[in-house]
């Protein structure tokens, strides 16, 4: 059973009536790496670490992830706050024992600087900044490992609300979104659209698209169009 970190959450009733979930295992093989010491002229020993250039020594990397949407402005009413039980039903009470590391981000970036409308709780310890496709993020950082986090209270819900209400009820538009949708019927008419809109004024980005394909459907490759600004692109 998953009584431990992170996995306390993973409730199926509430992750497949998500809006979007994905799981997927990634297997790789890594180089490895090695130590080795070092005498330098004054007698004291130290340890350096250095990859495997020739990679005569490969171990494999086994990386499990689990992408979870939930559309928690429609179904809480319009309202754009959000908890952790509210979306899992569940806290969190403890880290997992074999985690090395065992941390919980919260987007807290303010929109047009309004940053006095965010109210995060229990305060964040920490903050984290990274510049995510071109735009400044902030992000509220929760480390299960710390032994403060636990102290005033035996589990955590991470809460975010808004202390007044915002101008517009609608959500902003992504820099980067998408729209899918599967029109026709048969193997002869059916046929999947996949819309990608970049709102951007003036920056381009590399785009991985990864499609699910519907049993009832069959793909050929040679069928396969690309339109960008109303001109056609020959895939490669």
């Amino acid at each position: 059973s998953l009584q431990a970190g992170l996995a306390v959450l993973l409730k199926a009733e509430r992750l497949f009536h998500s809006s979007y979930h994905s799981q997927a295992v990634h297997i790789r093989p890594v180089c490895m790496t090695h130590w080795f010491a070092q005498l330098p002229c004054g007698g004291a020993a130290f340890l350096s670490l250095v990859q495997d250039a020739s990679c005569l020594a490969v171990s494999w990397e086994l990386r499990q992830t689990l992408t979870v949407v939930f559309d928690t402005f429609s179904s809480g009413q319009g309202k754009k706050d959000w908890s952790l039980f509210k979306m899992f039903s569940r806290t969190l009470t403890d880290a997992c024992p074999l985690a090395s590391q065992s941390k919980v981000y919260v987007d807290i970036s303010p929109k047009n600087k309004e940053k006095e409308l965010l109210e995060v709780t229990p305060p964040p310890v920490s903050v984290h900044e990274a510049v995510v496709q071109g735009d400044k993020r902030t992000y509220a950082v929760y480390d299960l490992l710390s032994p403060s986090l636990f102290n005033t209270s035996r589990s955590l819900n991470v809460q975010l609300k808004w202390k007044r209400p915002q101008d517009s009820s609608e959500l902003p538009t992504p820099v980067l979104h998408a729209q899918r949708y599967v029109s026709g019927y048969g193997l002869q008419t059916g046929e999947i659209s996949t819309l990608i809109y970049n709102t951007h004024p003036y920056r381009a980005f590399p785009v991985i698209l990864l499609e699910t394909v519907p049993w009832y459907l069959r793909l050929y490759v040679h069928t396969l169009t690309i339109i960008t600004k109303g001109k056609e692109n020959k895939p490669s």
